[in-house]
C-alpha cells in the first residue's frame, strides 16, 4: 500500500489506508510478512490490540506496552527543552497541517495512537540553503513511570540545507512517539535519537523518513537505558542519487528489552544505503531485537546497499534476536548484501592482549570498546562521542564479564 503524499484530512485520519479484512486479529488471516505490504492507518482501532503473535510484535513483550495502546489522557508524561537551536523550532503542527503527514502513515497501533494523541506536533525546520553549524539539541525528560505522553515530531530540512538534530531522552515515562523526517532535495541531515531513560521507562517510537533527490540522511538510534525501548526507523530513498545511512548502538542490561525494526526502501535510481547496528548484552534477561528489512524497488537501478547487525553477549542469560531480510525487484544494481552475527568474547583476542601485559579486566574492556566504538565515531559530535564512551565504561563496571 502506498502512503498519501499530502497531509491527511480529518476524514483520512480515521478512514484508513488499511483494508479491514487485513486486521491481524481476524480469525484465519495469514499476516503479511513483507514489510512494504504491511497495513497502515491513522486509526488505532484498524490495527486491533496486538497479541504478540503478529510478525511485527512477536519479539516484543506486548503485555508491558499495553498502556501505549490508547491515547494519553493528560499527555503530561514528558517535558521538552530546546537546549540549542531554538530558532529552528517552528509553529506547532496540528494533524492535517503540512508538512505533518506529508510522508508519515502509522504502521502499528502505537504510532496511530501517537498520531491521534499529539494534538500539536513539534516542527523542526531548517531553512533553504542554510548550513547549521551547531547541533540542535532537544531534551525530552520523563516525569515519572506512571505518566503517559504522545508525540509527533516533524524534522524538515529544506532544499540544500544541512543540520544535525539530537533527540535526548531522560527520566522515566510511558512514551509513544512519532518522528517524521523529510530531507528535501540536496539537503544533508543527521538525526540522532539517544535513549538514556531510567530502568522503568517504556518508550515505543516510529521514525519515518523520506530522502529526496541528491539528499543524504544519517540516522542514529542509541539505546542505553529504559525498561522497554522500541525505536523502529523507516527510511525511503525516494529521489535519484539519495543516500541513507542508518546506524544503531544498544547496550542491554539485565531485564532490559531494546528493539529496532529497521526498514530501508530504495525507491529512486542510483541510491546508496548503509545499515550498521551493533549491540552488547549483559545480565540475566537482557534482550535485544534487531530486524532489518531492505527493499530495492523495481525502479531503483544502480543501487548500492548493505545492512549488517553485530551483537556481543558479555554474560550468561542475555539473548539477541537478529533477522536480516533483503528483497530485490531489479537486477540492474551495483550491489546488495546483508549479514548478522552474534557471539561471545574471542579468547584469542583476550590472550593476545594479556600476553602484552594487559590485565584480563582491561583486556575485556578494550575488546568491548573496540567492538562498539565503530558506531560511536560515526556520530561526528565529539562531546556526544565522549559521553557515550563514558557510558560504555559505566555499563562494563556493572557486570562481571
Amino acid at each position: 500500500m502506498t502512503a498519501s503524499t499530502t497531509a491527511p484530512s480529518e476524514a483520512q485520519q480515521t478512514n484508513a489506508h488499511i483494508d479491514p479484512a487485513a486486521k491481524v486479529a481476524d480469525a484465519g488471516f495469514v499476516p503479511v510478512q513483507t514489510r512494504s505490504e504491511r497495513p497502515r492507518s491513522f486509526e488505532p482501532a484498524d490495527f486491533g490490540t496486538p497479541t504478540g503473535r503478529e510478525v511485527n510484535w512477536k519479539h516484543t513483550p506486548v503485555a508491558k506496552l499495553t498502556s501505549l495502546f490508547a491515547p494519553a489522557e493528560q499527555n503530561d508524561g514528558v517535558t521538552y527543552e530546546i537546549t540549542t537551536g531554538a530558532q529552528y523550532i517552528g509553529e506547532p503542527l496540528a494533524a492535517g497541517v503540512a508538512p505533518r503527514g506529508e510522508f508519515f502513515v502509522p504502521e502499528d497501533i502505537v504510532a496511530a495512537v501517537a498520531w491521534q494523541g499529539a494534538a500539536e506536533g513539534m516542527h523542526v525546520r531548517i531553512p533553504r540553503n542554510e548550513e547549521v553549524a551547531e547541533p540542535i539539541f532537544i531534551t525530552i525528560t520523563g516525569q515519572g513511570a506512571d505518566k503517559r505522553a504522545d508525540a509527533h515530531i516533524v524534522i524538515e530540512a529544506l532544499e540544500h540545507s544541512a543540520a544535525t538534530v539530537v533527540l535526548r531522552h531522560l527520566g522515566s515515562a510511558q512514551y509513544a512517539q512519532n518522528v517524521e523526517i523529510i530531507a528535501r532535495a540536496g539537503s544533508h541531515l543527521t538525526v540522532i535519537s539517544v535513549q538514556r531513560w531510567e530502568d522503568d521507562a517504556v518508550h515505543a517510537a516510529s521514525h519515518q523518513a523520506r530522502v529526496d533527490n541528491d539528499a543524504t540522511l544519517k540516522h542514529f538510534v542509541i539505546s542505553f537505558g529504559g525498561g522497554i525501548v522500541r525505536v523502529n526507523p523507516n527510511v525511503e530513498l525516494a529521489g535519484t542519487g539519495s543516500e541513507g545511512k542508518m546506524y544503531g548502538l544498544t547496550y542491554a542490561d539485565a531485564g532490559q528489552h531494546l528493539e529496532s525494526q529497521v526498514y530501508l526502501h530504495h525507491k529512486g535510481a542510483h541510491t546508496i544505503g548503509d545499515v550498521l547496528y551493533k549491540g552488547a548484552l549483559q545480565g540475566k534477561g537482557a534482550h535485544s531485537v534487531w530486524i532489518g528489512d531492505v527493499l530495492i524497488g523495481a525502479d531503483a537501478t544502480g543501487t548500492d546497499s548493505y545492512e549488517a547487525n553485530r551483537n556481543l553477549v558479555l554474560t550468561e542469560g542475555g539473548r539477541a534476536d537478529s533477522i536480516p531480510n533483503l528483497e530485490i525487484q531489479t537486477g540492474d544494481i551495483l550491489g546488495a548484501g546483508h549479514a548478522s552475527a552474534t557471539g561471545r568474547f574471542d579468547d584469542e583476542q583476550l590472550f593476545y592482549l594479556q600476553s602484552r601485559g594487559i590485565s584480563e579486566e582491561e583486556a575485556r574492556r578494550l575488546v568491548v570498546l573496540g567492538f562498539l566504538v565503530d558506531v560511536v565515531l560515526r556520530l561526528g559530535l565529539p562531546t556526544l562521542e565522549s559521553e557515550l564512551l563514558a557510558a560504555i565504561d559505566t555499563e562494563l563496571a556493572k557486570a562481571d564479564v
